[in-house]
């Protein structure tokens, strides 16, 4: 053997120690993608039962904001109504009372026209 042929075999080795280092990191990438494909596949069947959850509970939402929606409407016109009572009540009553607070007031006055003023000492 010449010393060329010695030069190949250990570059051959060389070669072959590499490749096996190599494959050491392959082979767990390679187990890192099937655990990732595993993981999606788990995920796609566990997602669908959570999304349809969602659903039912934003369907459910929905119906308790068209209530509460409905609520808020009659409240409105119920304070709507009430200031208009108040309002015709104000109109109604208070016109009448001023005007018997003024005659009261000019029947005080009056009467005490008519009272005779008494004397100091």
């Amino acid at each position: 053997m010449s010393g060329g042929d010695i030069a190949g075999l250990i570059a051959a080795g060389v070669f072959a120690v590499l490749v096996g280092i190599m494959a050491i990191p392959l082979v767990k990438l390679g187990r890192v993608f099937d655990e990732a494909g595993t993981a999606i596949r788990d995920l796609g069947t566990n997602v669908t039962p959570i999304l349809e959850e969602a659903t039912t509970t934003i369907s459910e939402t929905n119906k308790q904001l068209a209530r509460v929606d409905t609520i808020t409407k009659g409240v409105a016109e119920a304070t709507g109504n009430i200031t208009s009572l108040i309002a015709l009540t104000a109109a109604t009553v208070g016109g009448p009372l001023i005007k018997l607070a003024g005659f009261s007031a000019a029947v005080k006055v009056a009467l005490g026209a008519l009272k005779p003023k008494s004397r100091s000492k």
